[in-house]
């Protein structure tokens, strides 16, 4: 009941982390990889390479340990002296030494350290270095999601993690291991952080939810979602998919078209099987029939980029209309010549959803690359500005 007065009531930001608080502290049992049905693949899942920027991290650790003074050995044992001589730690020895590390052992040093530094330094953070990224980076590399749960909730190091950045990388660790209380744990600390949401969190969030799948995730999803809307967030496609795929998970397909309706540009794949399953649970079949026969007699062109449906969300219509025999006979036609054009997946709509999106920016990156020397002035050879 005080869930059911928390959702009719005015969703303000209190209220969203109430709810999360109630939901996550009593202590709930992650829910396990195995509820995750597509395959986890690479280590990227939710966000792309310019968020996670785990190639240049590891690129720039491969720098700082070919131009360290000294051993990393006696690199580490000079800091433990600092520690012990209760000595300045500099802000130059902490990124150093993040990049260093390269074990449990090396990351309770870190630990240690980034303790001391921000308490040193936590009245100076306007304009510093952030180095809440560089740390959620080091733990997505080790697999030390738990350090990291423990630092971003501890209250000694409050406005540490002070960018959404370090709770996206985080959440996404989480995700993609399957412990998606314990990602809803990381957003609900988000929240009581008062860091701002940026699109990719409204994504991960909606995901965290979708996943969770129940009736307390679904009002978490529509009360943020419904908060920022009244902000005037411009949410993305991306983040609508997870909520409607949750709403019709939930059986609320009058809530999925809602929501749905509201998606710009409402051709992806995703989106077109979204659409079917949407006719499917509010028995527009004919309206159904219609979509699916438009995406076998559309514009035959090659160059025209054609419908894909998922193989599963095929077989719930098939499903369906099993007991309606000339909508069957019509599907089962329809069925056919889908295949014949290859416009069948065997994707799962769950994996489709949770699939990676390549970077948008990759190719804006190298237009952008200096094509004269700062040194002659004089233009360098493509072979060398397109490295």
């Amino acid at each position: 009941a005080a869930l059911d007065n928390m959702a009719a009531a005015f969703r303000s930001s209190e209220q969203v982390f109430l709810l999360l608080r109630s939901l996550v502290y009593p202590g709930v049992v992650d829910s396990g990889s195995a509820c995750c049905r597509c395959p986890l693949g690479a280590k990227r899942y939710l966000l792309t390479d310019n968020i996670m920027k785990l190639k240049e991290f590891q690129h720039k650790k491969v720098a700082v340990a070919c131009n360290l003074p000294c051993t990393k050995e006696t690199y580490l044992r000079n800091l433990e002296e600092k520690l012990t001589q209760n000595k300045l730690i500099l802000k130059e020895e902490l990124r150093t030494l993040l990049h260093l590390c390269e074990s449990r052992d090396d990351m309770e040093l870190a630990k240690n350290v980034i303790y001391r530094y921000h308490a040193e330094n936590r009245n100076m953070t306007v304009g510093e270095y952030k180095f809440g990224p560089l740390f959620m980076r080091l733990c997505y590399e080790l697999d030390l999601e738990e350090s990291a749960v423990e630092l971003i909730k501890d209250q000694h190091l409050r406005g540490f993690f002070s960018d959404c950045t370090s709770f996206n990388i985080l959440m996404d660790m989480l995700f993609i291991k399957g412990k998606y209380n314990s990602a809803l744990e990381v957003m609900t600390e988000m929240k009581n952080q008062d860091v701002k949401f940026s699109q990719d969190t409204y994504i991960l969030a909606f995901a965290i939810c979708y996943k969770l799948d129940s009736p307390e995730s679904f009002k978490i999803c529509t009360m943020l979602r419904e908060e920022a809307l009244v902000k005037g967030e411009v949410l993305s496609r991306r983040a609508s998919c997870f909520a409607v795929a949750l709403a019709l998970n939930q059986n609320q397909p009058a809530k999925a078209l809602s929501i749905f309706s509201q998606i710009m540009k409402p051709e992806s794949i995703i989106c077109i099987n979204l659409k079917i399953m949407i006719h499917v649970q509010s028995n527009m079949l004919k309206t159904l029939m219609e979509i699916l026969k438009d995406a076998t007699e559309g514009n035959l062109s090659r160059f025209v980029k054609k419908h894909v449906f998922s193989e599963e969300v095929l077989v719930k219509v098939r499903e369906k209309v099993k007991d309606a025999p000339a909508l069957l006979a019509k599907f089962d036609e329809l069925y056919g010549k889908l295949h014949v054009n290859g416009q069948v997946t065997p994707n799962s709509l769950d994996a489709l959803l949770c699939h990676t999106p390549r970077d948008v920016k990759s190719h804006v990156v190298l237009l952008n690359k200096r094509t004269v020397s700062r040194r002659t002035f004089q233009p360098l050879s493509q072979s060398l500005w397109a490295e």
